[in-house]
């Protein structure tokens, strides 16, 4: 087929999308991200099944892949107005990340490149199983890693949405012009039936 350079192209951006969501997973499972794990989960099984689509010649399967592709867009643009606390979304009032289960924030809180971690002791505000502490010199604050973080998803996914539909359309116009020609046709190429030209002759005995 003329489609390989289609085929490669969404094959790394799929390996991309497969990467970011792997590491993206590690940092949710140190934050006790529980809503992030799960999207993260879907989003790399959605990505695997892409990937097979695009090996095993499967439209149907880059359709499902870019469909989700599209909830996973919208995922990723709730994120990141979550932290940037766009509208009535708040990070100091809603546990939307940990399905309000705990009071763990993301893990690049406190391990931000240059962050200063002073722990408050004897603090009154804080649960007994949870601990109060402030955070200072961080070169970039927490939320806008997510943010980027957030904004890479984004970036993928597009690329991954318009390579899919063009790479199913190949497909389909692949299997459109094999049927024509008779690929899948019953009543296509016969071989020739063979004829016999031996002919039978009375056989006459002398009694």
């Amino acid at each position: 087929m003329g489609n390989c350079d289609g085929r490669c192209t969404l094959v790394a951006i799929c390996s991309l999308q497969l990467m970011a969501a792997l590491q993206r997973q590690v940092f949710d499972f140190l934050g006790y991200q529980w809503a992030p794990i799960l999207a993260n989960f879907l989003q790399i099984m959605a990505v695997i099944l892409g990937i097979f689509g695009t090996v095993q010649f499967r439209s149907r399967y880059l359709i499902l892949y870019a469909v989700w592709l599209v909830l996973w867009v919208g995922w990723n643009s709730f994120i990141i107005c979550f932290y940037l606390e766009v509208g009535h979304l708040s990070q100091d009032r809603d546990f939307l990340m940990t399905f309000n289960t705990s009071l763990h924030r993301s893990w690049w809180m406190e391990h931000g490149p240059g962050c200063l971690v002073t722990p408050v002791l004897d603090s009154r505000i804080a649960p007994d199983d949870h601990h109060v502490i402030t955070v200072s010199g961080c070169l970039l604050d927490y939320q806008y890693i997510e943010v980027l973080s957030s904004a890479l998803q984004v970036l993928l996914a597009l690329f991954g949405i318009v390579y899919a539909c063009y790479v199913s359309k190949v497909f389909q116009d692949d299997e459109d012009s094999f049927d024509f020609i008779g690929g899948f046709d019953s009543y296509g190429y016969q071989p020739p039936q063979k004829t016999s030209h031996l002919q039978l002759q009375p056989l006459y005995t002398a009694g």
